[in-house]
C-alpha cells in the first residue's frame, strides 16, 4: 500500500518527504485534488491533525504530522535506509543539522518572507533581527561546509535533505546573488544537491530569484463606490403638509478638504517638475547640463536642501537587506512626491554600508507631515545644507550626480526619489 501525502505539489515541507522517499525506495503518493485552505479544513483531515496543518502522512498504522517526522519515518521505514548511519554519533549531528536548518534557517527564512507576500504585518525591527541571524545561520553553515561536502559523512543524508529543502525556500524566493555570494561553500553545497537525480525529479530545474519580493503598501485601498453596501429600500411614506414658514434643512456642503500647508507658502521661481526632467532627461555631460540647471533654478528661499545619515550602519551588514531598507524609505516617502526630489546612497565595497542622503524640500524645514507619517525619519540624522558654504555645495553637486568614490569610497548602489 503506498503512503498517501496530503499537502499540495508545491510545497516544500512536503518536498522533505518525497525526496527521502526517492532515496529510500518508499512509495508516496500526493493526495490527489489536494487544495490549500479547503482540503486541510475538511473533518477528515482534523482528525489527522487537529489544527490542520499540512502536510501531514496517511500509513496503515495511523497520521503522521510535522514534516521533519514525516521525513524521519520515510526514511527509517526500510531497514537498509541509506539516509542514516549505523553510528551513534552520526545519527546524532544527523538530528543536530536537521533542527539547526529548521530553527536558524528556515525559521528566519519566514520571518523575512511572510511579511513581503502579505501574510504578516511587515515590521522593520523584526526583519532586521531575522535578517542578523540569518546571516549568522549561514557563516556557521559555510564554516562547515567549507571542509565538507555533505553535511554529516560521505553521502547524502536525511539532513542534507530536509536543509536543502528549507535552502530551497530562500534561493527561490528571497535570496539574491549578492546575499548568497558572501557564502561560497553555502551555493556550492545548495547547488550539487538540488542536481542530484532523486533532488531534481521532485523540484524540478531550481532557478535563483534575481528580485526580493518587495514590501506591501501600508496604505489600504481606499474603498470604490461600487463596493460599499447599498442601503436597503424603505417603505415609502406619505408625506405630511408642513407650514409653509418652516424650511426644510439644507444638507450641510461637503468642507473642502484642508491644504498642505506647503501649498500656502509664498510662490517660488523654482519649479520642480522642471527639475526632475532636467535630471531625467540629462545623458551625457551631467555636470555641465543638469548640475548647472539645478543652481540656475535653485530658489533658496522657497525650498532647502538637507543632508540625511543614517543613525544604525553598523547594522548594515547585508547588501540586499540594505537595498531594500532605502527602497523601502523611498516607498514611505511618495506622499512627499509633490514637495520633494532626494538622493539616496549605498556606500561601501563591503559590510558595513553606509546610508547618506541628499533631499529637497519645499519650505525652510523638513516639512511636519512627512516627519509624521514616515517613520524612518526618526532613524536618520537631518543637517540643513549650507549652500555659501563651497564643501557642502561640492557635496551636493557629488550626491545628485552618484559621483564615484564618494568620499572615498565606491557606491554600491544609489537611488533617485523624483
Amino acid at each position: 500500500m503506498a503512503l498517501i501525502l496530503h499537502a499540495t505539489k508545491t510545497n516544500k515541507n512536503a518536498f522533505k518527504t518525497l525526496i527521502a522517499a526517492e532515496y529510500s525506495g518508499v512509495q508516496v503518493e500526493l493526495a490527489p485534488n489536494f487544495e490549500m485552505g479547503v482540503s486541510n479544513k475538511t473533518p477528515e483531515f482534523l482528525k489527522m491533525n487537529p489544527i490542520g496543518k499540512v502536510p501531514v502522512l496517511e500509513t496503515p498504522d495511523g497520521p503522521v504530522f510535522e514534516s521533519n517526522a514525516i521525513a524521519r519515518y520515510v526514511a527509517r521505514l526500510k531497514g537498509d535506509n541509506a539516509l542514516f548511519s549505523s553510528s551513534a554519533i552520526d545519527n546524532a549531528h544527523i538530528d543536530q543539522w536537521i533542527d539547526f536548518s529548521s530553527l536558524e534557517i528556515d525559521a528566519n527564512l519566514m520571518k523575512l518572507l511572510l511579511p513581503r507576500l502579505g501574510f504578516a504585518p511587515y515590521l522593520p525591527p523584526v526583519e532586521e533581527g531575522a535578517n542578523s541571524a540569518l546571516k549568522r545561520a549561514f557563516e556557521a553553515l559555510n564554516t562547515h561546509l567549507a571542509s565538507n561536502t555533505y553535511l554529516v559523512g560521505h553521502s547524502v543524508t536525511l539532513a542534507d535533505i530536509i536543509t536543502t529543502c528549507n535552502l530551497y525556500l530562500g534561493f527561490s524566493q528571497l535570496l539574491v546573488k549578492s546575499f548568497t555570494s558572501e557564502f561560497p561553500h553555502v551555493e556550492r553545497y545548495f547547488w550539487t544537491l538540488v542536481n542530484q537525480p532523486n533532488f531534481r525529479k521532485i523540484l524540478g530545474q531550481v532557478k535563483q530569484t534575481e528580485a526580493v519580493p518587495p514590501i506591501p503598501s501600508a496604505k489600504k485601498p481606499s474603498q470604490s463606490k461600487e463596493s460599499k453596501p447599498k442601503p436597503k429600500d424603505e417603505p415609502k411614506k406619505v408625506a405630511k403638509p408642513e407650514p409653509k414658514e418652516v424650511a426644510e434643512p439644507e444638507e450641510e456642503a461637503p468642507k473642502p478638504k484642508p491644504k498642505n500647508p506647503l501649498d500656502l507658502l509664498p510662490p517660488s521661481k523654482m519649479i520642480l517638475d522642471e527639475w526632475k526632467r532636467l535630471y531625467s532627461n540629462t545623458k551625457t555631460n551631467f555636470r555641465e547640463v543638469a548640475i548647472k540647471g539645478f543652481w540656475d533654478m535653485y530658489d533658496p528661499e522657497g525650498y532647502s536642501l538637507w543632508f540625511c545619515d543614517y543613525k544604525y550602519n553598523d547594522e548594515n551588514s547585508v547588501s540586499f537587506v540594505t537595498l531594500n531598507k532605502v527602497g523601502g524609505f523611498l516607498q514611505r516617502m511618495d506622499l512627499a512626491r509633490k514637495y520633494a526630489f532626494g538622493k539616496m546612497l549605498v556606500i561601501g565595497s563591503q559590510a558595513p554600508f553606509k546610508v547618506k542622503g541628499l533631499w529637497l524640500f519645499r519650505g525652510q524645514e523638513i516639512p511636519q507631515f512627512v516627519i509624521d507619517e514616515c517613520y524612518d525619519m526618526e532613524l536618520y540624522d537631518w543637517t540643513k545644507v549650507d549652500i555659501f558654504d563651497e564643501t557642502q555645495k561640492e557635496r551636493v553637486n557629488q550626491m545628485i550626480e552618484d559621483y564615484e568614490p564618494f568620499e572615498g569610497e565606491p557606491l554600491l548602489d544609489a537611488k533617485c526619489f523624483k
